[in-house]
């Protein structure tokens, strides 16, 4: 495994991050503990999760899943980079939600006690809230990393103007402020190339790159839909996104075959080369789909089949197109 430096810090991670939404939801506990092992023993040291994910069945199941995964020894947490979020509703209290310094102490309070761990290597705001202001974020944040709890702070989903506004207040502050970002971003949904990821090279943040098969739709959505193995392509984003990228998505994947490669390989193998990309987070729900990841990480792709890609999805402005509301 090749690591890199995530943005200005002199943390590594893998440019491949284990995103844990399907765990103990999509996965049996036996399968999301080998999955996890899986993961570590091929080098993948970075691992995401949310405190409200496993909300299908009880919000916090995902890191009580992976702290009890910790449990099992071996010196699991130590081995891994570890990334939660708050933002999200834990209960219908309205102040169990949102970027409130009391929110903020509380759930890093409620996820450090899910993980079974004594700090969080990077703790994001899972979006951006037009009601709590930066200097309240930040001297929760402060507080946090003093007391060891937290060791960097990140966002996710936030536009190009957050995370200037972010990096310029936590500097004022004489904090660190941001090192890292998770926006969507891949063939289909390439808006993070105008502001957001512009933003954060200048400002020295790492950005990984969230959904890079768009739910499902770039790793051959169309043949498995006709031979009956769809899962996750068969709803959310991917089939919004199916109604107007069809013939597109045909053309994808008859390129792909030609090439004799897997669709979600390319896909995956575009996103890691992309410029200003630290890497990207992958949401496997089997050891195969895993392998399927780090076989893009050794597969660069060649200038001319990415500027076949262009032709396919263009970027924003030269001819491409937003995705539908709701993606």
């Amino acid at each position: 495994m090749r690591y890199t430096r995530l943005g200005r810090t002199a943390l590594e991670v893998s440019p491949l991050c284990l995103g844990t939404l399907n765990l103990g939801v999509r996965t049996t506990r036996e399968e999301a503990f080998r999955l996890m092992d899986e993961a570590l023993d091929h080098g993948i040291n970075f691992f995401d999760t949310a405190n409200h994910y496993g909300w299908q069945v009880h919000r916090g199941l995902t890191e009580e899943l992976i702290g009890a995964w910790f449990d099992q020894g071996d010196r699991r947490r130590e081995k891994v980079v570890l990334g939660t979020k708050v933002f999200n509703p834990m209960s219908e209290w309205p102040n169990d939600r949102g970027l409130s310094a009391r929110h903020i102490v509380a759930s890093c309070e409620d996820s450090l006690r899910r993980l079974r761990t004594d700090w969080i290597d990077l703790y994001h705001m899972h979006h951006f809230d037009p009601h709590a202001g930066w200097d309240e974020i930040w001297q929760a944040m402060e507080m946090l990393t003093g007391q060891g709890k937290i060791r960097y702070v990140g966002s996710s989903n936030f536009a190009g103007w957050h995370i200037a506004a972010a990096r310029e207040t936590a500097t004022r502050r004489g904090h660190l402020g941001l090192v890292a970002e998770q926006c969507a971003y891949n063939l289909v949904a390439r808006q993070a190339e105008t502001e957001v990821i512009p933003a954060a090279q200048a400002y020295g943040v790492g950005v990984f790159a969230w959904s890079p098969l768009h739910g499902g739709l770039l790793g051959g959505a169309l043949r498995k839909l006709a031979d009956g193995t769809a899962v996750k392509t068969a709803q959310g984003r991917a089939m919004r996104a199916l109604e107007d990228r069809y013939e597109a998505v045909a053309d994808y994947e008859k390129y792909c075959a030609g090439l004799g490669l897997d669709p979600a390989e390319v896909a995956l193998a575009w996103v890691l080369g992309r410029p200003g990309l630290t890497g990207a987070v992958i949401g496997p729900r089997t050891v195969a789909h895993l392998h399927g990841a780090l076989a893009a990480l050794d597969s660069p792709l060649d200038p001319a089949v990415i500027r076949r890609l262009d032709e396919l999805f263009p970027p924003v402005g030269a001819a491409g197109v937003s995705p539908p509301a709701g993606w």
